[in-house]
């Protein structure tokens, strides 16, 4: 969960030295977070557990918090998807209400989250704010890529796979990068 050089050239942060320290950093980030590994055991906890058989979902509300891997998420209720071909399998967590997201220093905050296990792939909508050390970004959208560690952030909560699915005009992605110190 980290910012793209392209982002930052865009800001026109014109230091080459800059550029390469918070490209330094952002690749060692992108190599942690593309090394999660989706099929680690997934554990919850909540206030209150429903578990749905016909409609193959599991419904946790209250104080929900679930952890995978060193992956933990955070949020007022979760709906989790799963198959049943024999075993349990988790397809997808939709996530509501003050939803974040943390793994080591990062730190993703939204109001609506998707976990997607098959395409490795969670997205967050709404008020997004994502802190990694001093380093912070703000816009609509966030989408982090597990298997590859590229995260992306838009300026509006739509998009090709919008977790509100209400359109939302404008928006610009607004955040403050940590300079060293020489």
């Amino acid at each position: 969960m980290k910012p793209l050089l392209p982002t930052i050239a865009r800001w026109g942060i014109g230091s080459f030295a800059v550029a390469a320290a918070a490209f330094a950093g952002i690749q060692l980030s992108a190599q942690a977070i593309a090394g999660h590994n989706s099929n680690a055991p997934v554990s919850y906890a909540a206030d209150r557990i429903e578990l749905q058989d016909r409609q193959n979902r599991v419904v946790l509300s209250g104080n929900v918090k679930i952890t995978q891997a060193g992956l933990n998420l955070d949020a007022a209720r979760t709906i989790v998807n799963y198959t049943d071909a024999g075993s349990l399998k988790i397809q997808r967590i939709m996530a509501t209400g003050g939803v974040q997201v943390t793994r080591g220093n990062e730190r993703a905050r939204g109001d609506t989250a998707v976990y997607d296990f098959n395409r490795r792939i969670i997205t967050m909508a709404g008020n997004v704010r994502l802190n990694r050390g001093g380093d912070t970004l703000n816009g609509g959208r966030l989408v982090i890529d597990l298997a590859t560690g590229v995260s992306s952030v838009d300026g509006r909560a739509s998009g090709s796979s919008s977790v509100t699915g209400q359109g939302q005009s404008g928006g610009r992605v607004t955040g403050t990068f940590s300079v060293p110190e020489n």
